[in-house]
């Protein structure tokens, strides 16, 4: 196991709650829905966070229980705290359209005629001759 959402612990190989961190977890989502952002509910339940921390954290399903981690939250808590993130993500003009992926052909082949010019520079001489290289793209 790679890492452990904060709010557990590992006993005896099985995940716990801790009970007091679990205290924190709920009181961030409490603290958000009420109407603080991220850092003020991270903070008004004693902890350090960035935004993005704070923000990961909330969207952490394993507080909601799995074959490993018992909840700490339950599902309606859960989807209202999505639910406001994107109320105020939409409110805040931060909704964007994805951007079509633009696909990128690479050049499998290359030509080059004969080289026709000598310079005595061989920076020129290697600037002519990377200039007679084409490219050719495959389908």
């Amino acid at each position: 196991m790679s890492h452990v959402p904060y709010g557990y612990r590992i006993e005896n190989g099985k995940a716990v709650i801790d009970e007091e961190k679990a205290v924190q977890v709920r009181k961030l989502y409490e603290g958000y829905l009420s109407g603080l952002a991220y850092v003020p509910a991270a903070e008004a339940a004693g902890l350090t966070l960035y935004h993005t921390g704070a923000k990961k954290m909330m969207q952490n399903k394993r507080y909601l229980g799995d074959d490993y981690y018992p909840a700490i939250i339950n599902n309606e808590t859960f989807e209202a705290a999505e639910a406001e993130r994107v109320k105020r993500q939409v409110k805040l003009g931060r909704v964007f359209d994805d951007k079509p992926t633009k696909v990128s052909k690479v050049a499998t082949g290359f030509k080059m005629p004969k080289v026709q010019i000598k310079y005595e520079d061989p920076i020129k001489q290697a600037e002519y001759v990377y200039s007679l290289i084409k490219s050719e793209v495959g389908a």
